[in-house]
């Protein structure tokens, strides 16, 4: 089964224009490989989808909470269409085995980077978009969309770990975490960055991530799993001093 059909049929969309699903799955490293390939790569679909994304997920926020405030609205929409989570998408349709990627890119692991994963969600919602309409994107939006929502607010997790972080950190210690990139390893196509997170002198977390950014989001997030741990200990010592 070619790359096109595969992506197809975890789609569940037949596209009228084969050409615009070939150009989503397009990276740029292909092209610079294959400078005879007809097509361009999928940064102009990528654009687009992520404007479709945002407006398809604002309306079913819309109509689905009609009485929570806009800036909550807000808050949630971005939990659903930011990086991470778009990749987690693609990685659920299978749709890394479904790119063109140049060789150099597909050795340094290029089909599971959340980066190329996500602008790949993107460029096909941008391309079915074009192809198939917006009624087409919401019906292959909506069931991505709706146990990860209900995640979210079951988790309230629609504040990223930074921010969930900062207001903890200021609630218990009054003191703001800040961040410190310890490492830089790899090839530039290819970086992995380390931070640690710091919560006065003390570090509570480490992550790594392909930019700083998601290395931060990563290091905030086992710094909230060991202030949770250092919580649940106290409260059981507490209950077994009082009984």
């Amino acid at each position: 089964m070619s790359a096109l059909n595969r992506a197809e049929a975890a789609l569940k969309v037949t596209f009228s224009d084969k050409a615009l699903l070939q150009r989503a799955l397009t990276h740029t490293s292909y092209l610079n490989e294959n400078p005879d390939y007809p097509l361009e790569d999928n940064e102009r679909l990528e654009f687009l989808g992520d404007a479709v994304l945002d407006f398809v997920t604002a309306e079913y926020l819309y109509h689905h909470f009609p009485e929570m405030p806009e800036g909550r609205l807000t808050n949630l929409r971005s939990a659903l269409v930011r990086t991470e989570r778009l990749a987690q998408f693609a990685r659920q349709l299978g749709l890394g085995e479904c790119l063109f990627l140049g060789r150099g890119e597909e050795e340094s692991g290029g089909r599971r980077r959340p980066a190329i994963l996500c602008d790949a969600f993107e460029a096909v919602v941008g391309a079915m978009y074009l192809d198939q309409g917006v009624e087409t994107v919401k019906q292959f939006i909506y069931p991505l969309i709706e146990p990860t929502l209900q995640k979210i607010l079951e988790e309230e997790a629609e504040k990223d770990a930074k921010s969930r972080l900062q207001e903890l950190a200021q609630s218990i210690y009054r003191l703001t975490p800040t961040y410190r990139t310890v490492r830089e390893e790899g090839p530039d196509h290819a970086k992995i960055f380390t931070v640690e997170v710091l919560i006065g002198k003390t570090v509570y977390g480490q992550g790594q991530g392909y930019n700083k950014q998601s290395a931060a989001q990563a290091a905030a997030e086992t710094a909230l799993q060991k202030l949770d741990e250092a919580i649940r200990a106290k409260i059981e010592a507490e209950e077994l001093s009082a009984g």
